[in-house]
Parts: C-alpha cells; structure tokens; sequence
C-alpha cells in the first residue's frame, strides 16, 4: 500500500491556508486566502510605517518598517494585510516588488527592501555633450516616472 499525500498547512509561495477533509468551517479558510490573494494581487503597498494606522483600510497592504513598534513590534520588512479587523503578516520571499503608492517608487525585497535612489543630474566637467545630456535627462525622467528610480528631494 502506497503512503498517503501529506499536503502542507499553505502553499509555498503566498502562505495561503489549504482545506483538508472533513475540516470544520471551511469558508474561514477559503475567505482568508481570497482576502490574502486580494491584497497581494495589485503588488502595491498603501505606504510603509513602523506602526498600524489608526483606521486601515479593509484589504489594504502596507509595508513594515524597520523600527516597527506597537502591534507591529518584531514584523520588520512584513508585509501587513487589514482583513477582517485584524493584522494578517506575510514574510517576502527573495525579489518580491511591491509598489509603494505613499512613496512613488518600486520596492524590491533584497535580503531586505530596497529602492532606487535619486540621481543627481550632471553639471559641470571639461566638456559638455548636450545631446548626451538631453538623452541621459530624458533617461533619468522616465525612469523616475515609471518610479523605478527616487526623484531628488526638492
């Protein structure tokens, strides 16, 4: 007789919870990955803070920061999903990319979370190329617009 399939208690990926047979309240687990699907989905973050927000959105996905404090305490580099009233946390996996609407910029998940820095523009030096400074400006905005790269501070 051949072994039973041993199944995990979530997939390897989003951590989503899975049913098993004859499992009571069945609908708490299909909603819970539903609702964890449907915040991971749109790979955006509403902003990253060391502590919850006083009133989160339903659904809504932030980033934690590294001083994370209250609730958050101990949940660095997580991200926190608002279901049903409470805090659902999900660890990133190597190279995850979130988008972080507060912030304007793409995050990549780098043994921690990283995002492009501004550039400086150039200025000055012995010899001065417009058409390759036009390019590289041209360059640096659409970079900073699709926000792959920070803007400089104003």
């Amino acid at each position: 007789m051949s072994d039973p399939i041993v199944f995990p208690a979530g997939t390897p990926n989003a951590r989503l919870p899975l049913l098993f047979a004859g499992q009571a309240q069945k609908e708490f687990f299909v909603n819970q990955s539903l609702a964890i699907l449907d915040a991971l989905v749109p790979r955006t973050v509403i902003a990253t803070l060391a502590e919850p927000p006083a009133l989160p959105a339903e659904g809504g996905c932030y980033l934690v920061a590294q001083e994370a404090a209250g609730a958050w305490s101990g949940r660095a580099d997580q991200l926190a999903l608002s279901i049903g009233g409470s805090w659902h946390f999900i660890a990133p996996d190597e190279g995850m990319l979130m988008f972080d609407q507060n912030a304007g910029i793409w995050l990549c998940f780098r043994n921690g979370w990283q995002g492009a820095g501004a550039i400086t523009a150039p200025s000055g030096g012995g010899v001065i190329d417009i058409e390759a400074r036009n390019a590289l400006a041209q360059l640096v905005e659409n970079l900073q617009a699709l926000g792959l790269i920070a803007s400089p501070p104003a």
